[in-house]
């Protein structure tokens, strides 16, 4: 290609043409020969007469002009101009486009396309074959010609894992099949792979090796932790540079179930650092609403977490000591366990042989001094394998020789005895305040309110591992707070009863928060490899290149073992995966990634993957020509004097009449119209005069049509739309009628057809659009209006949509019915007086008869409407919740269809087991 001026040629030999455009206004300016001069006596008698009209006997110098201009166009135009044309890169014989793909990749992956298109485009016009290469998805290279891999472009998008080094060898035994050598543009995600030395020294030995990568650092981030009483998060980049902050969302259901952000948390790197951790402290209800973590600005698959049973609610058993005191509730031992808990935990009351199956989180012994060997056996195991329990002192304990002379296993340190009744417990005259918390306890940074006191406690007998044992203490040292680990699992006493008897602790709300801490610290953290040997779980979703999670469908179950210590791949993919009661997220990263930076040899040239789009030209030089061509032929008439004023108009009539695009169809052609839409399912619109309004009418039935399409044996036809005056009405099951203040009244014989049509068991749907601003009457224009054109109808009485109404279980279980707008009011036609619920039946008996009517002001088909790709024409509600009122309303679109077709089938007893098997009843 041939670049001037900034403007790339593909035939840069056409503009010769040019040259010639001078010679050709000499011949077009030229004056025909003189005559022969022949004197005529008679010429004398007309001297001094004049002509009417006077014609040049030279073309006009502006005409002239005007047709150099179409002429130039047309031969630039041909020449084939290119805005922004791509600098070639040389080059001969195949070309190999070779793609990380990677979710490294994926918040660029536009430019990426572009990129690729562009080198399409050159190695179009250079002839050279092409074959286009995933490292995340090795395969046998097919050199073709560039033009049949443009058609696949859309179908390119960037997997959700790295290439591993299993698939670069793969890829490497895939090249060495192909007989001759080829270049490589090899489109980096920034990201150095295991084994990319040997697969670029494998490129290098076939031909030239240019590389192509973003200038920007890739980040990620690792899941997410509970530690401390917050969740911590650790964002890792490629590569360390200049100080950068990030904001980590997080994202949840809110109470309604929509989707949106519900907290964030900023993150700083250092210049120095590759790595940046925040901590995000949420109350426990919200902590378990969370369902992902996220890097804003970044749309990939590895800089998000999913969330799993890790930020779930606890569950706690609580055992006492003894029953609780008839008409003492506050002196019960469980009472403030239970008030502190019950928020933020799931309790579990009963034997503790009974509970201790249930594998609990944490196991809370309030005042249980002596356990039976059974119960301390199966107690012990069960710490061993990663509980915590969690144990309160109190008369019983104080007066058992429990952990005296030696350490029980079950207890974190020795107990001292002492002199008094009850037996090592020590009281002041005075009580006692708590010390601030040392650093290495789990309380530190908890604040201690100056009304808690502790009257009473037993003690800790002291010994070499006391000190590395408290947690918490008083003012005077003695301890208040200990705990050992024991095999995996924790034990931790506090020296004080669980209610108020010996301290105003459970009191307060340090209470809560000491419990808030230590019941996180004994969360279900990620399982080991090991442990989950022999376990089968199902994905239920999993998330591409970009992190948009999906349906898992039907893919196969994963080993427990394979599923925490595999690399994520093709045969496990990142998402949810379940077993039984057990939920676990499988991240792109885990705790341990690191991210390093890509970096090539100095003999491999690396450009970045911004490119600017050419924009060919001669499309509209040509078009340019065409018009200033039209333009001459009308200057030439009108110089001429044949293109008089009634000529123009016809001509410009005519013009009109060939380019207004056809709206509808023959209204002469009646029959072709019936055949045509009686020959498959119709639904069709009132036609309202309102041109958007209709298009937006159109397109809401042709996107209803779609769903029906796709989920249901209904298959329809392309919606029309009907003239009240003149169209038959018979041949459309459904009508769907928006209001509007300016539509026209039909005429009487209009309306003796619509009431026909409704006799003769078609439904028409009312929507009068104004639900977000008015409910049903007349107090909206489009209300009044609407019983201004229902007045002459035969429609029955009517009433507010019953909860039992058919329409809410012909397809889908509803009981909301949103388009556009959410209001729940919809009418229709009223049930029989005689219409009873029978025992037994969860809805009444009704008729097989359709409601005639349907009236509401939703706005539907702007919920229904799509374009000609099948996308959403117009927005509703916000973000998730949008798409969730979205989904209603074409599931009311279905039940709405499936009603008028099927009548009220779905009262039949038949169907009772099942809907009450639906309804939960």
């Amino acid at each position: 290609m041939t670049v001037l001026g900034g403007i790339g040629f593909a035939s840069p030999w056409l503009l010769l043409g040019l040259l010639a455009l001078p010679i050709l206004w000499l011949l077009l300016r030229a004056i025909p020969p003189a005559p022969v001069r022949r004197r005529f006596p008679g010429v004398a008698l007309l001297l001094g007469l004049t002509d009417d009209e006077s014609v040049s006997d030279r073309t006009p110098w502006w005409l002239l002009l005007l047709r150099m201009l179409a002429v130039a166009a047309v031969i630039i135009g041909l020449a084939g101009p290119v805005l922004n044309p791509q600098e070639s890169r040389g080059g001969s014989g195949p070309l190999l486009i070779l793609m990380d793909a990677s979710w490294a990749g994926a918040t660029l992956w536009s430019d990426t396309v572009d990129l690729v298109e562009a080198q399409l485009t050159e190695a179009g016009r250079s002839g050279r074959p092409v074959s286009i290469l995933r490292l995340t998805d090795p395969g046998v290279p097919s050199f073709q010609a560039a033009d049949a891999w443009r058609n696949r472009l859309p179908g390119l998008i960037p997997a959700p894992w790295s290439a591993t080094e299993k698939q670069i060898d793969a890829t490497i035994a895939a090249l060495s099949g192909i007989e001759g050598g080829f270049d490589t543009h090899w489109i980096s995600d920034g990201l150095d792979h295991p084994g990319r030395d040997a697969l670029l020294d494998a490129l290098r030995l076939r031909g030239a090796v240019r590389a192509y990568q973003t200038g920007s650092e890739v980040t990620g981030l690792a899941p997410a932790r509970y530690e401390d009483g917050a969740v911590q998060l650790r964002a890792i980049r490629s590569r360390a540079g200049t100080d950068r902050e990030i904001t980590i969302l997080a994202q949840g259901a809110d109470p309604a179930g929509n989707m949106r952000v519900l907290a964030s948390a900023s993150a700083t790197f250092e210049s120095d650092a590759t790595s940046a951790t925040a901590g995000l402290s949420l109350p426990s209800e919200l902590r378990a609403r969370v369902t992902r973590f996220e890097i804003q600005g970044q749309r990939s698959a590895g800089a998000l977490t999913l969330s799993d049973d890790s930020l779930r609610r606890r569950e706690v058993a609580l055992i006492a000591g003894r029953d609780d005191r008839e008409g003492l509730e506050l002196l019960s031992p469980l009472h403030y366990l239970e008030q502190a808990l019950a928020p933020t935990a799931e309790l579990l009351n009963g034997a503790l042989i009974d509970l201790l199956p249930a594998n609990p989180d944490v196991v809370v012994l309030a005042d249980v001094a002596t356990l039976s060997a059974t119960e301390q056996a199966a107690l012990s195991e069960w710490v061993d394998a990663g509980g915590t329990l969690l144990r309160f002192a109190g008369p019983r304990l104080a007066a058992s020789d429990v952990s005296r002379d030696d350490e029980h296993p079950l207890m974190p340190v020795r107990l001292r005895a002492g002199g008094r009744s009850v037996g090592g417990a020590m009281s002041w005259g005075e009580p006692k305040s708590l010390a601030p918390f040392a650093e290495n306890s789990p309380f530190h940074g908890l604040s201690i309110p100056e009304d808690v006191t502790v009257s009473a406690q037993v003690m800790a007998q002291p010994d070499p591992t006391l000190a590395d044992r408290v947690i918490a203490s008083l003012r005077d040292g003695t301890p208040l707070v200990t705990r050992k680990t024991m095999g995996q699992g924790q034990v931790i006493l506090f020296h004080v009863t669980a209610n108020a008897e010996w301290s105003s602790l459970p009191l307060s709300g340090l209470f809560v928060e000491m419990l808030e801490r230590l019941a996180v610290s004994s969360a279900a953290a990620t399982p080991q490899a090991a442990e989950l040997e022999g376990t089968t779980w199902t994905p239920v979703q999993v998330m591409d290149g970009f992190g948009t999670l999906s349906d898992a469908g039907t893919l196969a179950g994963v080993d427990g073992a394979s599923l925490v210590g595999g690399p994520v791949g093709p045969d496990l993919q990142p998402g949810l995966y379940v077993s039984g009661d057990r939920r676990l997220a499988r991240n792109v990263l885990s705790a341990e990634s690191e991210l390093a930076a890509a970096r090539w040899p100095d003999d491999v040239p690396v450009e970045g993957l911004t490119v600017q789009r050419e924009m060919p030209l001669g499309g509209a030089l040509l078009g340019l020509a065409l018009a200033v061509l039209a333009l001459d032929v009308v200057a030439s008439l009108a110089l001429s004097g044949r293109l008089g004023l009634s000529r123009a108009a016809a001509g410009l009539v005519g013009v009109l009449l060939v380019m207004q695009p056809l709206q509808g169809r023959a209204q002469d052609d009646a029959d072709s119209f019936a055949i045509a839409v009686t020959s498959e399912l119709v639904l069709a619109h009132v036609l309202t005069g309102d041109d958007e309004l209709d298009r937006i009418a159109q397109a809401g039935l042709r996107g209803l049509s779609e769903t029906l399409f796709y989920r249901t044996s209904i298959e329809p036809a392309d919606p029309v739309g009907v003239d009240l005056e003149q169209d038959e009405l018979a041949f459309f099951p459904l009508l769907y009628w928006p209001v509007t203040p300016e539509q026209p009244t039909p005429s009487a014989d209009a309306y003796a057809r619509i009431n026909e049509y409704l006799r003769s068991g078609g439904m028409i749907l009312f929507d009068t659009r104004d639900a977000d601003i008015a409910g049903f009457g007349a107090a909206s224009p489009n209300g009044r209006k609407l019983q201004q054109l229902a007045a002459p109808l035969d429609i029955p009485p009517l009433e507010p949509l019953p909860p039992d109404h058919v329409l809410t279980r012909t397809f889908y279980l509803l009981q909301d019915f949103p388009g556009r707008h959410t209001s729940r009011e919809l009418w229709v036609e009223a049930a029989p007086p005689d219409a009873e619920q029978i025992e037994g039946m969860p809805f009444r008996n009704l008729n097989d008869g359709v409601t005639p009517v349907v009236i509401g002001g939703n706005d539907w088909a702007a919920a229904w409407a799509v374009d000609g790709n099948g996308r959403p024409m117009l927005p509703v509600g916000r973000g998730f919740a949008g798409e969730r009122q979205r989904e209603l309303a074409n599931r009311f679109g279905v039940n709405l269809v499936m009603h008028v077709l099927t009548g009220n089938y779905k009262s039949d007893q038949v169907h009772v087991p099942a809907l009450l098997d639906r309804l939960g009843q």
